[in-house]
């Protein structure tokens, strides 16, 4: 039984040397031999995003804001892109219809839209509610190996002290950028 193992181990080996030596055999009649090896490798899309900070301070409102019902600007984070082909940054809120609300105050429920939070690429420029679906931020066509971009955020407030998103408490909303090499 041991020796039909040893045997049959011997078979096994003996075919696979044979098989690897008929691979890379090369014959010549004058004293040189060439073989061919192709090297490769797949480079597949790249993308990389760096982000200058990962939480933005909005102003909190004074009492002329909630009672005239006006939006405060603010510097959101800049990016830099880099890609070895065509790219999109697309811009979505995590929370799907209202901001994250931790109250101060007892049996005080506030309620923030989404939407009460807009952004721009551009400061005063044209500014585009959140949603909570992807929306194109910025773009390139072609490889880049450091492209700029800045967001800029416009809060809303609503008119009147009694509305639900002027509740005293904290709001929060946790916004994706995403990059892609489609």
């Amino acid at each position: 039984m041991r020796a039909t193992r040893t045997l049959l181990a011997a078979m096994v080996l003996g075919t696979a040397i044979g098989a690897s030596q008929a691979n890379a055999q090369c014959s010549g009649s004058a004293g040189t031999c060439n073989t061919t090896n192709t090297a490769s490798v797949t480079v597949g899309a790249l993308v990389k995003l760096d982000m200058s900070s990962v939480t933005t301070a909005l102003t909190s409102p004074a009492v002329t804001d909630v009672e005239s019902g006006l939006s405060l600007d603010n510097v959101g984070p800049t990016f830099t892109i880099k890609a070895n082909r065509s790219w999109n940054l697309k811009v979505k809120s995590q929370n799907p219809t209202n901001f994250t609300y931790v109250g101060s105050d007892p049996g005080v429920t506030g309620v923030k839209p989404i939407g009460d939070l807009s952004w721009a690429t551009t400061s005063g420029g044209s500014y585009s509610a959140i949603t909570a679906s992807d929306v194109t931020f910025a773009f390139g066509t072609s490889a880049t190996n450091s492209t700029p971009a800045a967001a800029f955020f416009r809060t809303s407030w609503a008119g009147g002290f009694s509305a639900a998103s002027n509740a005293p408490g904290t709001y929060s909303l946790p916004i994706i950028f995403t990059l892609t090499a489609p």
